[in-house]
């Protein structure tokens, strides 16, 4: 049964509010259980095929992403949370050898940091109110956590589709929790501050913003690094820049960000200045040592074979620029002998690459090329060896 809150209880939200700041949260909006608005324009977007590889999994859980019932049955309150991440810029992100992570990925897997945080705030919630049940939920669960939280007065969408709120900007987490109590509710925001500004839409190098609100993930750069393993489309490749993990574009031209707080907090720091890792080394990872780097960060999720495709794309786009070409060349290379094709392909292409703009080590990379060809059975790396070799014969 759903616990039904008392006056004297209704206090417990200030209190509620200093224990979230006190874990860490940055700030916290309440809003009711039922279904959100949007959710048909979301149906309509997955019609539109823009989800890309997460069509299926985003497609099967839709009829849960608005009940909050499905997650914790009596569901009363969503409590949404935002929690600030870094957002520096660093110094040092043109680096031709070195790949570029979103600001977010450069701490603690930030699923592990607020879960723990979540299951203390509900623990001490439950313990306010006798009887209450709570459930954290953090965004590997079907919830709507963008349209909960926009509904709970944490932010506006903005036009990358970003929630933004307008004393932080975008650069924050969401998280949410679930229970089974009625608690006093915030207003959301109702003004569009974002205006006429387009930045964010003018800024994006592969057109993945086709109109504001609406993302065609299939041309995103970060959901491409991030949830896609495969091969990149031929034309998307040139745009990645040096972008291996996520991307930052628009939310850095955002006004908004201008003066986002960013954190102190020693759990959302960045792991062994890992802001620009060597793109070099992580062509030289094999499984074991992919888990060691990365077992504590989210860029685990985007696999061994995801993170060393994207780090074989940066490095064929800046050939020329390479400040060490023979150690450069050395690891693309040698990952055409990797076990999974698409590390292969994109280092042929990438090789590719420093074969047209540098021509005085094209005869090696014909060779190699040619090398790999002849053991090759995978099509696709096939086509992709017969690319180089025909533009150069």
């Amino acid at each position: 049964m759903p616990t039904k809150i008392s006056n004297q209880d209704k206090g417990v939200v200030d209190e509620l509010q200093q224990e979230a700041h006190r874990l860490g949260f940055s700030r916290l909006g309440i809003t009711s259980a039922e279904p959100p608005p949007r959710q048909d324009r979301f149906a309509q977007w997955l019609d539109q095929g823009f989800a890309g590889v997460m069509e299926n999994w985003l497609r099967r859980h839709l009829p849960l992403r608005s009940s909050p019932e499905s997650l914790l049955p009596g569901t009363q309150s969503v409590i949404m949370l935002a929690t600030d991440y870094e957002a520096k810029t660093v110094a040092s992100r043109e680096s031709p050898n070195h790949g570029q992570i979103a600001r977010y990925a450069v701490g603690r897997d930030y699923h592990d940091v607020l879960r723990s945080r979540l299951n203390h705030l509900g623990g001490w919630l439950e313990h306010a109110i006798p009887g209450c049940k709570t459930r954290g939920v953090v965004d590997s669960a079907p919830l709507a956590e963008r349209e909960f939280a926009a509904r709970a007065g944490l932010g506006w969408f903005g036009k990358n589709t970003m929630l933004i709120d307008q004393g932080a900007g975008s650069y924050f987490f969401l998280s949410g929790l679930l229970a089974t109590v009625a608690l006093p509710t915030h207003q959301p925001i109702e003004v569009d501050h974002c205006g006429t500004c387009t930045a964010c839409l003018d800024i994006c190098p592969t057109d993945a913003l086709p109109e504001p609100r609406v993302l065609d993930a299939t041309r995103c750069i970060s959901a491409l690094t991030i949830e896609d393993r495969g091969p990149v489309e031929g034309g998307l490749r040139s745009h990645f820049g040096n972008w291996i993990f996520g991307c930052d574009l628009c939310q850095e031209v955002c006004p908004w960000n201008r003066h986002a707080p960013g954190t102190e907090d020693p759990e959302l720091q960045a792991i062994e200045n890992e802001e620009m890792p060597s793109l070099i080394e992580l062509l030289r990872l094999d499984q074991a040592a992919f888990r060691k780097k990365f077992h504590d960060s989210p860029i685990l999720r985007a696999k061994r074979v995801g993170l060393l495709r994207s780090a074989a794309i940066a490095l064929g786009n800046h050939p020329s620029a390479s400040g060490d070409v023979p150690a450069g060349l050395a690891s693309l290379c040698g990952v055409l002998q990797d076990k999974e094709p698409v590390i292969r392909g994109a280092a042929a292409w990438a090789l590719g690459q420093w074969h047209y703009r540098m021509p005085e080590i094209a005869p090696t990379i014909v060779d190699a090329l040619k090398a790999r060809l002849a053991e090759e059975y995978d099509e696709t790396v096939r086509q992709e060896i017969f690319s180089v070799l025909s533009h150069k014969e």
